[in-house]
């Protein structure tokens, strides 16, 4: 009494693959990438005054221009006047206007008002403007 548990079957390899799966993922992605897409994008109307900034390496011997929340002048530690500035920087950095001058400003200080010293300094020939501010992980 012998059995055959074989239906006939050939069970062998498929060398097949079936894309279908991979088709239906892209186009899930191809789904969620365009509806995302535009919600990316920030459309926000500004009044910026104009600037222009160019990126140079940091000096040895950085000078500090400070812009405090009363909207004065410091220049390292001392006070200085607008009327002042450009004398004082030529004083500060030896009339060399290839150094760099480093921007601080308080958070209180309007986006203005700052964009005027810049542009002070622009009109007194110190073309290098670097703004300096906290990291991220530095704030309380």
């Amino acid at each position: 009494m012998a059995m055959r548990f074989d239906d006939g079957d050939d069970l062998g390899e498929v060398h097949e693959i079936n894309v279908t799966p991979f088709i239906d993922v892209m186009l899930v992605l191809l789904i969620i990438f365009m509806v995302a897409a535009p919600l990316a994008t920030v459309d926000v109307p500004v009044d910026l005054p104009a600037s222009t900034a160019v990126v140079q390496p940091r000096p040895d011997k950085p000078v500090f221009l400070t812009v405090q929340a009363d909207l004065s002048l410091r220049l390292n530690e001392a006070p200085v006047t607008r009327e002042a500035l450009p004398a004082a920087l030529d004083q500060a950095m030896g009339g060399d206007h290839e150094q760099r001058v480093f921007l601080r400003a308080d958070q209180a200080v309007p986006y203005g008002e700052l964009m005027a010293v810049m542009n002070a300094l622009r009109g007194a020939g110190w073309l290098k403007v670097a703004l300096v501010g906290l990291d991220a992980g530095q704030r309380r």
